[in-house]
């Protein structure tokens, strides 16, 4: 290990957590993937959710219909996903069929918040980057990227043609943006909710992973700066003289 890696490990070591919002077809998950395993940290994506539908004896295509859904087999996969992921504490107790939102949404929260607290964690969507939006300790990130690339991504990955392709992510990006606007009444094209949104129309994935880790640590360098001491204006002289409208040159 370098002398930086070492200097920079203590900083990362103070966050959290990183949480992906994505468009599907993006490669927001595959940025995930390669992150966690890059900084050690654990990944909560689709792999939760599958181990959790064998623990319930329900398929993985049962579990990933309902994928950050706000519905009652979800609420059962997320109840079961905070007892195993909880801390020594007391445990999220089984609720009923019926249930109302707010029951759902204290229990997706303890999910997260569990993850969090077990260790650093990678989370992909599930409403992370506003349930975790007021901690400093957290890196907050959007991945997008040009709709017919998406396209192209789907129909590689998923083997689907053009039309399937196209249809799917028009499918999973409302659902995602339905899911995000009833429980916290979000847009997640907010790009407020984010410290970094990032298009892979260029940017090579394995790059995105290196800017995300490079931000996580620059990030992890700010969180005992006073908040009055934060902003694009930190560090910068003022203007020499008042500043005015740039005019055009007249023919």
């Amino acid at each position: 290990m370098t002398e930086a890696n070492e200097a920079k490990e203590p900083a990362v070591a103070q966050m959290r957590a990183v949480t992906i919002s994505r468009e599907y077809g993006s490669g927001g998950g595959e940025i995930g993937n390669q992150l966690a395993k890059r900084l050690g940290w654990k990944l909560v994506d689709h792999e939760v959710a599958e181990q959790v539908a064998r623990a319930l004896d329900i398929t993985e295509a049962e579990a990933d219909a309902h994928d950050e859904h706000a519905d009652n087999l979800i609420m059962r996969l997320l109840t079961n996903l905070s007892e195993s992921l909880a801390p020594v504490s007391a445990p999220v107790q089984s609720l009923p069929n019926l249930i109302t939102p707010e029951e759902y949404d204290e229990a997706r929260r303890k999910v997260v918040e569990a993850a969090v607290a077990s260790g650093h964690a990678v989370i992909i969507g599930r409403g992370s980057q506003v349930l975790l939006a007021g901690r400093r300790d957290v890196l907050h990130v959007r991945i997008i990227a040009p709709l017919e690339q998406r396209i192209a991504y789907v129909m590689r990955r998923e083997g689907l043609d053009h039309a399937k392709a196209q249809g799917r992510i028009q499918t999973k990006d409302r659902d995602r943006a339905r899911f995000l606007s009833a429980a916290h009444q979000r847009n997640p094209h907010d790009e407020h909710l984010y410290d970094l949104v990032i298009n892979t129309a260029v940017i090579e994935l394995s790059d995105v992973v290196d800017l995300l880790a490079l931000a996580l640590e620059k990030k992890a360098r700010k969180l005992n700066t006073p908040l009055e001491e934060l902003g694009p204006g930190t560090g910068l002289p003022n203007y020499a003289g008042t500043p005015g409208n740039f005019k055009m040159n007249e023919a």
